[in-house]
């Protein structure tokens, strides 16, 4: 699909961490495949902080610091940030579908969506973010949430160009 002004939207996914999971990964690389029609897709993988099991809050902020270095660190200006947080706004697809739709008919052609570690995006990575998203308030890994991600954003596209998509 393309934006104001005829550029193609890529659209980038960055997540904390490396997905190891071989289902996983085949559901994910299968959504990109097919989004491929409609936009250019990117997954970036940005390392996790090894940290212990039981952490202090100054230890847990070091480790979301770190790990948000890393992913601003892969933002370029001009890029509209959708961060996934707990606390961001709940939408259905047809509502996401529309969000995205406005971006691109307002000329944004760079749209990243974040998902942090296990324990959640630091507070500058979420300064950063043009809008917090949430897939509601169960805590799902970040690796399936990238699939379940990926999932929406192809629903999304296949919504907009009034496509079939089972509901």
């Amino acid at each position: 699909m393309q934006c104001k002004g005829g550029q193609v939207v890529n659209i980038t996914i960055i997540s904390v961490g490396k997905l190891k999971e071989k289902y996983l990964k085949m559901g994910i690389e299968e959504y990109v495949k097919r989004l491929g029609a409609y936009a250019k897709m990117e997954l970036v993988e940005v390392p996790d902080e090894k940290a212990p099991e039981n952490l202090s809050e100054s230890e847990m902020e070091i480790v979301k610091r770190k790990e948000g270095e890393r992913i601003l660190s892969k933002i370029s200006d001009g890029t509209h940030v959708i961060a996934l947080a707990i606390d961001g706004k709940m939408k259905s697809s047809e509502e996401m579908a529309s969000g995205l739709e406005s971006l691109m008919t307002y000329g944004t052609s760079k749209i990243v969506f974040v998902i942090g570690g296990s324990l959640g995006l630091h507070n500058d990575v979420l300064k950063r973010a043009d809008e917090k998203l949430s897939f509601g308030n169960m805590t799902l890994p970040h690796q399936l949430m990238k699939l379940v991600l990926v999932e929406q954003i192809y629903r999304s596209f296949r919504i907009m160009k009034g496509e079939p998509y089972h509901k």
